[in-house]
């Protein structure tokens, strides 16, 4: 099974762009682990990552419209790896979240 759930912040306006006049929207999303102390006093600090998101169709329509820097956001989705090679024919690797469904959440 392919499933990531993520809850976190935009870090950036979603981007549009159409292949075929088909929407698509990709943008950063920061989910942040508060800092812990272990059982055993080791403390552990704040962790942030970075996720890159894509939604097509209806949800890049929705996105687009309404989903802006800052705003905080439920994603289910699945994991996709790809690999691409830029002009210096150097290869790159990236993992991103295909968005399945979505929920815009208030700010805290």
């Amino acid at each position: 099974m392919n499933r990531v759930i993520l809850s976190g912040y935009v870090g950036k306006d979603p981007e549009i762009r159409f292949i075929d006049k088909r929407p698509i929207a990709e943008f950063s999303l920061a989910t942040t682990e508060p800092q812990r102390t272990t059982p055993s006093g080791v403390t552990i600090p704040e962790r942030t990552d970075w996720h890159r998101i894509v939604m097509f169709d209806a949800h890049a329509d929705f996105a687009e419209k309404y989903i802006r820097k800052g705003s905080r956001l439920l994603i289910e989705g699945k994991l996709r790896t790809r690999v691409w090679e830029d002009r210096a024919t150097q290869k790159h690797t990236v993992t991103e979240v295909y968005v399945t469904t979505f929920e815009l959440l208030p700010r805290n």
